[in-house]
């Protein structure tokens, strides 16, 4: 829940200086930018984008605890990112 709300104040942070930069119509933009960014964050930490040979190679080195914070990492990021990318969603479909 607390990384629901840091989504939310991160997107807060992001229409304001939107709107301060380029006016109601392009409110989406810096918090659709956060979106993306802890959504790529989550994909890195979760390894998602590399292959299958180092995955498993990964899995067999790594500690349950690392593989836990791995997890935990992996969650908040994607929890914050897709937080703000409804927001800009919203933003974008019912603002313009």
């Amino acid at each position: 829940m607390r990384y629901f709300l840091i989504g939310i104040i991160f997107a807060v942070i992001g229409v304001l200086l939107s709107i301060i930069i380029w006016g109601v119509d392009k409110a989406y933009v810096i918090t659709g930018g956060i979106g993306i960014v802890f959504i790529g964050i989550s994909m890195i930490f979760s390894g998602a984008l590399l292959s299958g040979d180092r995955m498993r190679a990964n899995y067999a080195t790594e500690s349950a605890k690392d593989r836990r914070n791995r997890n935990i990492v992996t969650f908040r990021a994607a929890l914050i990112g897709i937080t703000n990318l409804i927001i800009a969603l919203f933003i974008y479909y019912f603002i313009n």
